[in-house]
């Protein structure tokens, strides 16, 4: 997933364009018109190669061609024939700029007043219309390598996709711009959350529109942070591109508008993908906090996720973000800048301030307890990221400094405040399961060599990742079985290194035995070939059984049965969600004195797991028993 921009959007030729788009940080552009006073698709062969080598010399590539190929409503002979002759065009374009994806429409267009908008996806018989007229373009295209995203422009997203269906080309998908028809569609109201799965699931690159992104025009808005997040799931290079559309008495230029929805659309980006687009969509609660007149203040430490975790702090009662830190300066300065907020490369600015309450930790694992001990021995409270850190042994060195201290030390496993943790948690707790016999989870994720090498290659490494897949990723089931059963008595584990060159694994399983005949076992994998993040749980007692997925082929799901009563999606629990993530938890404890859900004890549960799974496979996958006595 990548930012660009309609270059057109801007009112002025590309040439000209060019300084504003360099200054606002864009790499990727996407062409549409006023390319040399003219479409992209009526650039000459000269005109196209030097537009690349524009392109090259600063750094720029093109993110879609923009084209308005086919959009036309069931057209004459004469008209589908130039339109075959605008593809040569387009073609030439994609040859020489070297980009593949095409934004186009399909001979089937109508205004959102008309009382054929939507028939499309209801009626065969004009679906076979549409295919024979878009036939020789789809030829044409598939001949030259085209990758087709088709926007729901003049259609309902639910014709976009019975027309993908229906010309089942791997690669096509939807050019979904979020707010077209977003008011209008009975399906996009309320919280849109099943709307939006559907249509992102078929996407290949994003538009967004001024109107659906800026307060100040009268439009509903789209949710962009829940959004982007469910689009970086796709775990594809997928424009999400900025087709202004500066609304008529628009109090902004279009320059003014393209750089505002640029910045609004970057405050929104997430740093790293969650594990499903139904998660993304999921709706946070929004709980009002006693104290949300005096919000506890946080620091953000590290800005990787810590971006994500700097958003989440905005978004929660009774929190301030205070200021960020980061050692690049420039990462730190943006985000900074985004949030309105302090910033700097230097810890101590923040460690010397008095009125900095929080300290919140989000650098590489063998950092952590280091990090948090430095900032408690600066009178902060710390909230780490998950996990714990690299040993055992420094996360006990941090917990004894934080009851010396009398600071508060928390740990942000926040798939814990979620409510499908929730549901199964009180699903166990209520007897549901009776007596339970096996409890197993899969955790299958797809992440490439660039994934390990970025930011000095710490991810994998023992030092500064505790090892790979199953200290990094798979620490998030690990928690879940702590959080669902408890601590074993013993571990047994096998890890290996397929596919990345790294220290750690990319592939472990792990059996755990609690001496009560349960069946427990977990394996984490990043080697897994599509998607980027699927996981499956699977629980079974005397008395009922449970299966839940995330991402994958099935998506967000959770199913429950009993004996003879088949299987249902509706929880047998109810469950309402306390805490919208760690940190609201935490901010309460701070203010209230209330015990924190997830303290620094807690959280080194985890890691005393991982300590014997990784025991275990260093030994030849031998039992170890658990110790749960202070390393220090």
């Amino acid at each position: 997933m990548f930012l660009s921009v309609f270059t057109d959007e801007l009112n002025m030729d590309f040439y000209e364009a060019l300084p504003m788009l360099k200054e606002w940080g864009m790499t990727a552009v996407d062409f549409r018109g006023r390319i040399n006073g003219k479409g992209i698709e009526y650039q000459t062969d000269q005109e196209l190669h030097e537009l690349k080598r524009v392109l090259d010399d600063n750094g720029m590539r093109v993110g879609a061609i923009q084209s308005s190929l086919c959009k036309v409503h069931l057209p004459d002979e004469e008209r589908r024939k130039k339109e075959l002759e605008k593809l040569e065009g387009i073609i030439r374009a994609a040859d020489i700029l070297g980009c593949r994806l095409v934004r186009a429409f399909n001979y089937w267009q109508h205004k959102e007043t008309d009382k054929e908008l939507g028939e499309l996806a209801v009626r065969p018989d004009m679906m076979n219309i549409v295919l024979e007229m878009f036939e020789p373009i789809k030829k044409r295209a598939l001949e030259a390598g085209l990758i087709f995203g088709f926007e729901n422009c003049g259609q309902t997203p639910d014709e976009v996709i019975a027309l993908l269906d229906a010309l089942n080309v791997t690669g096509w998908g939807m050019a979904f711009d979020c707010a077209n028809m977003f008011e209008i569609l009975p399906e996009a109201q309320g919280d849109a959350v099943a709307y939006f799965t559907k249509c992102i699931k078929r996407a290949n690159m994003i538009h967004v529109k001024a109107r659906a992104t800026l307060e100040n025009f009268d439009s509903r808005k789209v949710p962009w942070s829940r959004v982007l997040r469910a689009v970086s799931a796709l775990g594809g290079d997928i424009p999400v591109s900025i087709e202004t559309h500066n609304p008529a008495g628009s109090p902004y230029t279009p320059v003014e508008c393209t750089r505002l929805c640029i910045e609004a659309i970057r405050k929104s980006w997430p740093s790293a993908a969650p594990s499903s687009i139904e998660a993304a969509l999921e709706v946070q609660q929004d709980f009002e906090r006693p104290y949300a007149d005096n919000p506890v203040r946080f620091v953000v430490v590290g800005l990787g996720m810590g971006r994500v975790r700097a958003k989440q702090l905005t978004e929660t009662s009774g929190i301030r973000l205070y200021g960020v830190c980061d050692i690049n300066l420039a990462k730190a300065k943006e985000v900074g800048e985004v949030f309105g907020v302090k910033y700097s490369d230097n810890i101590n600015v923040f460690l010397n301030d008095p009125e900095v309450e929080v300290m919140y930790v989000v650098l590489p694992t063998g950092l952590h307890c280091k990090v948090a001990m430095q900032c408690m021995n600066a009178g902060k409270h710390v909230l780490t990221t998950k996990p714990m850190d690299v040993s055992t042994e420094n996360c006990d060195k941090a917990i004894r400094l934080a009851d010396e201290k009398g600071l508060l030390l928390g740990v942000d496993f926040d798939e814990r405040h979620r409510i499908r943790y929730l549901r199964q948690k009180a699903t166990v707790e209520s007897g549901f399961f009776g007596d339970i016999i096996s409890f197993r989870t899969v955790l299958y994720i797809n992440r490439s060599q660039d994934y390990y090498n970025e930011n000095g290659g710490w991810r994998g490494t023992r030092a500064m990742d505790g090892s790979g897949s199953m200290a990094n990723q798979g620490v998030h089931e690990i928690d879940r079985m702590l959080l669902l059963l408890g601590m074993p008595k013993r571990v047994r584990a096998t890890i290996a290194t397929v596919c990345h060159d790294i220290e750690g694994e990319d592939i472990g399983s792990s059996v755990w035995d609690y001496g009560d005949k349960k069946f427990v076992s977990i394996i984490s994998t990043t080697t897994y070939p599509t998607g980027s993040w699927y996981a499956r749980n699977e629980i079974h007692g005397t008395k009922g059984a449970y299966v839940s997925t995330s991402g994958g082929p099935e998506g967000e799901h959770a199913w429950w049965s009993k004996p003879g009563g088949g299987w249902t999606e509706e929880c047998p629990v109810d469950v309402v969600p306390k805490w919208r993530q760690g940190s609201d938890n935490f901010a309460n404890s701070v203010r209230t004195g209330a015990p924190l859900d997830i303290c620094g004890g807690q959280g080194r549960l985890s890691r005393i797991i991982l300590d014997a799974i990784y025991e275990s496979a260093y030994n030849g996958g031998d039992w170890v028993d658990i110790d749960l006595s202070p390393r220090v």
